[in-house]
């Protein structure tokens, strides 16, 4: 198969883009050989610049289950881009879109829109801490929640250690406030919240583990998650953004029966478009301003091509 011309990109791009492509998957360095640059795409296939065909397993990541190019949602994204490509001010997608998302998830009581899956998840920690006026908060290795600052971090030796800074540019003070603990180890999570649950703010997770190969969770470990936060008043927080509208309508949560006090969702929430969503208690999501203390906003929170695309048919 002939490659020349991503080759040649990829050339071209490493003097213009930092690593040569804009998010560090995408450089191929961890499988070997150079990125593909691709051209267009059409239902379930890729095509190449330099006009080779792929039959796609990845779908962007997760977001194309429609197919790509699907012709409700590009007519969708011309109808509005028609109209207007972004206000900032509020529209009445905004509205409906955040009303289908509700009718799906019975978790969300109240939500906010945001601009991606990381926003999303950097939103919920802040507004756990917010609320709950604690500190920590527990991840579990293995499971991906965008590159914020308090999540990417990996864990020490032993059970219920304190995390390490995974990236250069995260201070340890910081980390030091990330519990990492083993996916489905109810005994480590019970150990870590004796230690430290006066403090933990929340304790975020992938339902299903799709960052690590798609590791099922153990019903009864996500059962004593569940208890654990609501007896130390801790928030769950699920991260949605890989199985939210996907393993069943109402993702992981309803699939089996757990409810978490918040849900971070991706872009599959606009057709693949650049976009988040956070949302959970109305309790919990009355702290947000304008209504309460803890910050959020964006420009393109809730942008109209997006929420279009969302909601095409």
């Amino acid at each position: 198969m002939k490659t020349k011309k991503s080759q040649d990109l990829f050339e071209k791009s490493k003097h213009h883009i930092a690593g040569g492509v804009n998010s560090p998957v995408r450089a191929f360095k961890s499988v070997g050989g150079t990125p593909i640059f691709f051209k267009k795409s059409r239902e379930c296939y890729l095509y190449d610049e330099d006009g080779n065909k792929y039959l796609d397993f990845v779908g962007s990541w997760g977001p194309m289950v429609l197919g790509h190019s699907n012709k409700n949602i590009v007519n969708a994204i011309k109808n509005q881009a028609s109209k207007g490509i972004s206000f900032g001010a509020p529209t009445k997608n905004e509205l409906e879109i955040a009303k289908i998302i509700k009718s799906y998830l019975p978790s969300i009581e109240k939500l906010r829109m945001v601009n991606s899956g990381t926003e999303a998840t950097m939103s919920c920690i802040r507004l756990a801490r917010g609320t709950t006026n604690k500190k920590k908060i527990i991840k579990f290795i293995g499971c991906y929640h965008g590159h914020v600052d308090s999540l990417l971090v990996k864990a020490g030796s032993g059970l219920a250690t304190l995390g390490v800074p995974d990236s250069p540019g995260i201070p340890e003070e910081l980390s030091q406030l990330t519990i990492s603990l083993p996916y489905n180890d109810i005994s480590a999570l019970e150990r870590a919240f004796k230690e430290y649950g006066n403090d933990i703010a929340a304790v975020i997770i992938e339902p299903i583990a799709g960052n690590m190969g798609f590791i099922e969770p153990d019903i009864n470990f996500l059962k004593e998650l569940r208890n654990l936060c609501t007896k130390n008043k801790t928030i769950l927080i699920f991260d949605e953004v890989m199985t939210g509208f996907r393993v069943a309508r109402g993702g992981v949560q309803e699939l089996l029966g757990i409810t978490p006090d918040l849900t971070a969702l991706g872009k599959i929430v606009g057709g693949g478009l650049p976009v988040g969503v956070y949302g959970g208690k109305a309790e919990i999501m009355n702290n947000i301003s304008p209504d309460g203390p803890v910050y959020q906003a964006g420009t393109l929170s809730g942008n109209p091509i997006a929420v279009s695309a969302g909601q095409p048919y």
